[in-house]
C-alpha cells in the first residue's frame, strides 16, 4: 500500500508537484469539436469566447481514418489560438486503442502548456488512472511542464460505476467525472438506443380506478440515470472533484435537453457536454443559478450573521443547514458574475 505521505509526490523525476486541491473554474458547458473537421476548426476562435470549456475530441465520433488528422488538427489549433478565459480540454482515445498512447505522447509534448484537462474514456477502475498518472508525470518531466495536467474520467461501463469511489480517489490529478450514457447503456445491456435523457417506456403508472377499470391512468416518465448521477455526485464530492452530466443526443429537442441538464444541476452537477452550438445557451442557462434563488440566498446569509442559530424569513425557518445551502448558491453566483456582466447585474453583485 502506498504511504499517504507519498501521495502528493511527483511520480517522475522532474515532473511538477501534483495539485493538492482541484480549482473550481466555470465549466457549465464542455463544448465538443472535431479537430479533423476544417469547418469546425475554423469556428474555434469565434466559439471560444462563448463557452467555458472547449474540448478537442479525438475519440468517439471521429472516424478511424481521421484519428491522426484530429490529433494533428488539435495541436495546430492549440498553438494558433488564444483561448482567453476559455479552458482547453481534450478527450483522448481509450487506453486499449491503437491511438491512445500516441495521443498522450504527442499532446503533452507539443501543447501540454495549453491544455487544462485530459478526458479519459471508458475508465474501469483505479488501475486505469494509476497508469495515466504515471505516464503523464513522465511526459510532463520530458516536456518541462511547470503545472500538472488534470485528468477527467468518463463513467461509461458497469465496472466503472461499480468502482466509481476508487476512481475518484485514485490520483491528486483527478478533476472530475462525466456520465457517458450511451456506452454505459450498452455495457449494462439497457434496452435503449437514446444518448442520454429519459425513455417513454420507463414510467411509474397510477393504480387503476376501482370504480372504472377502463379509465385512463396517469403515467410519469422516470429518469434512467438518476441512480448513476447520484452515486457519481457523491463520489466526486467526497473526493473534492467535480461531477458533470455528459451528452444529450436529441439535438433538436431543446426542452428535454434543458430538463435533463436541470435535473443534473439540481442533483449537484456543475456542467454538461454541448454537442451542438444550440446546446451552449441551454447549458449556460441551466448551470447558472436562477437570479431569484441567488437573491433569496443572499437574504438568508445576511439574516443569519455568523451562520448559527435560526431565523424566520417570509414564514420559512432558516438554520445552519440552510445557511450552508445558500453559501453554495452564492459562491457559484459570485464566480460566474466575475465573467458575465449580465449575471453580475442580475445577482446584485
Amino acid at each position: 500500500m502506498r504511504s499517504p505521505k507519498d501521495f502528493f509526490k511527483p511520480l517522475a523525476l522532474g515532473a511538477p508537484q501534483p495539485p493538492r486541491e482541484i480549482p473550481f473554474r466555470p465549466s457549465r458547458m464542455i463544448h465538443f469539436f472535431d479537430p479533423s473537421n476544417p469547418k469546425m476548426a475554423a469556428k474555434v476562435p469565434d466559439i471560444a469566447p462563448k463557452v467555458d470549456v472547449l474540448l478537442g475530441n479525438l475519440e468517439d465520433a471521429v472516424a478511424a481514418d481521421k484519428k491522426i488528422d484530429a490529433r494533428e488538427g488539435l495541436i495546430k489549433i492549440a498553438k494558433d489560438t488564444d483561448f482567453g478565459a476559455c479552458q482547453l480540454w481534450t478527450r483522448v482515445n481509450s487506453l486499449d486503442s491503437p491511438w491512445g498512447l500516441d495521443d498522450f505522447v504527442r499532446l503533452v509534448g507539443e501543447i501540454g502548456d495549453k491544455l487544462d484537462v485530459i478526458m479519459v474514456p471508458k475508465v474501469e477502475g483505479a488501475w486505469d488512472i494509476h497508469y495515466v498518472d504515471r505516464l503523464l508525470a513522465q511526459l510532463e518531466a520530458k516536456a518541462g511542464l511547470k503545472e500538472p495536467l488534470l485528468v477527467h474520467a468518463i463513467l461509461e461501463t458497469a465496472t466503472g460505476v461499480a468502482n466509481v469511489e476508487e476512481i475518484c480517489a485514485a490520483s491528486p490529478r483527478m478533476q472530475g467525472l462525466s456520465l457517458g450514457p450511451a456506452d454505459l447503456a450498452a455495457s449494462r445491456r439497457m434496452k435503449t438506443t437514446r444518448v442520454g435523457g429519459g425513455h417513454p417506456g420507463y414510467v411509474v403508472r397510477a393504480d387503476p380506478d376501482p370504480d372504472n377499470e377502463d379509465a385512463p391512468r396517469a403515467a410519469v416518465q422516470q429518469d434512467l440515470w438518476h441512480y448513476t448521477i447520484a452515486r457519481m455526485v457523491d463520489a466526486c464530492n467526497a473526493n473534492g472533484i467535480l461531477p458533470y452530466y455528459g451528452p444529450f443526443g436529441a439535438i433538436k429537442d431543446s426542452i428535454a435537453c434543458e430538463d435533463q441538464f436541470r435535473n443534473a444541476f439540481l442533483m449537484g452537477c456543475v456542467g454538461a457536454w454541448s454537442l451542438h452550438p444550440s446546446q451552449i445557451a441551454v447549458a449556460k442557462k441551466v448551470f447558472s443559478p436562477p437570479a431569484e434563488e441567488v437573491l433569496w440566498a443572499k437574504r438568508v446569509i445576511e439574516a443569519m450573521g455568523d451562520g448559527t442559530g435560526a431565523v424566520m424569513i417570509d414564514g420559512k425557518m432558516q438554520d445552519d443547514a440552510t445557511y450552508k445551502q445558500c453559501q453554495v448558491m452564492v459562491s457559484l453566483a459570485k464566480m460566474l458574475a466575475e465573467i458575465d456582466d449580465d449575471l453580475k447585474q442580475a445577482y446584485g453583485f
